[in-house]
């Protein structure tokens, strides 16, 4: 279809523009408000700048397309391929991108606040300083990611899988990731209060300087975690496996650590819950070879 062509339809009330082929096309800075463009092919397009809130763009091919600084809030991209696209700076509050494939994609600095992402695939995304706050992120695919400095709090991370992504410095506060893989993910100097890991597998995972004020770590896997110099206090951590997990000059005070699995891990120079008193020594060392130091309690 031509470009010239769809804006007179456009300026005439026409809407429904869905499977149309616009493949490259320039319509940088175009404004098309509730248009249809369902299935369409518009691989490569520029769309810079443009304003399409409350379009259609479900099922539509945007692979390697140019959206950055697009305005996208309430648009519908279920299913959409967004391959390698750049969506950097974008504007999608409250979008729908169910099942979207965004692999590869650059949403640096793109707000999708309260938006619906419901398994979508954005395995090698690029994701810095992205705004996700209340957006639902169930089972979505975030390994490999870059997400350093995103801001992610009260978002729904159910069962969301981080393999080895770059969570460092993230805003993470009252966030569900319940069941979420997040197994050698770098969550350096994140910041977690009050969140949800319960179940969570984060074995392997870079926590130093973290801070899970209120985290419910329960059944969690921290094998091999490292939470030093990170903040704990009244964390529970009932029934979690601590195995090989670092906890050097970590502050644990009044954490719950009943039921715990704590062979091999680290307690050198570690503030612990008072409640624990004379029972440390039985909870942390026999038979194990965990490890312990100066450990003070409050």
């Amino acid at each position: 279809m031509k470009i010239n062509y769809l804006l007179r339809l456009y300026e005439q009330g026409f809407r429904d523009f869905s499977k149309s082929n616009l493949s490259g096309e320039d319509l940088s800075r175009i404004l098309l408000i509730s248009v249809n463009l369902k299935d369409s092919n518009l691989m490569g397009i520029n769309l810079n700048h443009a304003f399409l809130t409350n379009s259609n763009l479900s099922g539509a091919s945007l692979n390697w397309a140019n959206l950055s600084c697009a305005k996208l809030s309430n648009a519908r991209l279920e299913k959409a391929d967004l391959t390698k696209a750049n969506l950097q700076g974008a504007f999608m509050v409250r979008s729908r991108l169910l099942q979207a494939k965004l692999s590869g994609a650059n949403l640096s600095h793109t707000n999708l606040r309260k938006a619906n992402l419901w398994a979508a695939n954005l395995c090698g995304a690029s994701l810095h300083r992205v705004n996700l706050r209340n957006s639902n992120l169930t089972d979505v695919n975030f390994n490999w990611a870059n997400l350093n400095e995103a801001r992610l709090s009260c978002a729904r991370l159910y069962r969301s899988s981080f393999y080895e992504a770059n969570l460092s410095n993230t805003f993470l506060k009252q966030a569900d990731l319940t069941q979420a893989n997040l197994m050698n993910a770098n969550l350096s100097k994140a910041r977690l209060s009050g969140s949800n890991l319960s179940l969570t597998n984060l074995s392997g995972a870079n926590l130093r300087g973290a801070r899970l004020c209120n985290v419910n770590l329960c059944g969690a896997n921290l094998t091999g975690a490292d939470f030093s110099d990170a903040s704990l206090e009244s964390a529970n951590l009932t029934g979690a496996i601590l195995k090989n997990t670092n906890f050097s000059n970590a502050n644990l005070s009044g954490a719950i650590l009943e039921n715990t699995n704590v062979d091999d891990a680290l307690f050198n120079d570690t503030v612990l819950p008072r409640s624990l008193g004379d029972h440390a020594i039985s909870l942390f060392c026999a038979p194990s070879r965990t490890s312990f130091r100066t450990m003070i309690f409050v």
